[in-house]
């Protein structure tokens, strides 16, 4: 699909076949019948009270400095060792910032292919959902490439990242087919054969689409499946003592980060 060229003449193909790849996707890690994403047949997350006044998960790969991080934010003592996968269930702690109190939890580290279920990766994205604010904690001798494989694994699993819920509204009626409203027109790619071929694919034959902001055909597959989680994320880029000037420039031309040295308390 990403070397179809995009036209309004395969809009409609390239619409219906991400259209399927979103169900299958959802059928392969929810199972048949479409349960929602961190629901108990999806795979339960780590049983963690919720405290505090808002709630913030440290997500990452092994080794990048979580733990060390929770130990410096709230004080509570999770295990760091040089070796991987030293923390392997969810270690929470309290922080307090101006008079709000902040549950942050330290999760298990997660590997490329966590959506599906490798390395207890089911259970970390689903703690996950439940957070106010993640916290995609990188090593930032390798930020880029751990990035991109830690972004797909959320998105995999229903997280939207940086995204606001689309102004998209659609009320299933009893009769009446597919009724369609544009107000404001549709730039990426949304048109009513478009929206008609989806709801199509899911099994969708009588319903109000209206839409009040353009959005991608992506989204409104979003909004038709109604599981996504849409959570504000920052990107921490720890272990800065080991880089130079130049690479911490470079690095400085990315949104929504942060750099700092767990270890040695620099921020």
């Amino acid at each position: 699909m990403a070397r179809t060229q995009k036209n309004k003449a395969t809009n409609y193909h390239l619409g219906t076949l991400k259209a399927k790849l979103a169900k299958l996707r959802s059928e392969l890690i929810n199972g048949p019948g479409g349960k929602s994403a961190g629901s108990k047949d999806a795979g339960r997350g780590f049983d963690v009270t919720k405290s505090g006044d808002t709630r913030i998960g440290l997500v990452g790969f092994p080794s990048v400095g979580k733990s060390t991080l929770l130990t410096t934010l709230t004080g509570t003592r999770s295990e760091a060792a040089a070796y991987e996968f030293t923390t392997l269930t969810c270690i929470p702690g309290t922080m307090k910032y101006k008079g709000a109190r902040i549950q942050v939890l330290d999760l298990p580290g997660i590997i490329e292919g966590a959506a599906e279920g490798k390395g207890r990766g089911r259970q970390v994205i689903s703690t996950a959902r439940t957070c106010n604010l993640i916290l995609i904690v990188l090593d930032a001798a390798k930020p880029l490439t751990h990035k991109k494989i830690i972004e797909a694994e959320l998105f995999s699993f229903g997280i939207r990242i940086n995204q606001t819920y689309p102004n998209v509204k659609v009320v299933k009626k009893e009769n009446g087919g597919i009724g369609y409203q544009e107000m404001t027109p549709q730039t990426k790619g949304m048109n009513a054969e478009v929206c008609r071929m989806v709801l199509k694919e899911y099994k969708i034959s009588c319903a109000e689409v209206i839409l009040r902001e353009d959005i991608t055909v992506d989204q409104f597959i979003d909004v038709i499946e109604g599981n996504r989680a849409y959570i504000p994320v920052l990107y921490v880029f720890n272990k800065i003592d080991a880089l130079t000037i130049e690479e911490l420039d470079i690095l400085d031309q990315m949104p929504n980060y942060v750099p700092i040295s767990s270890q040695h308390s620099w921020n």
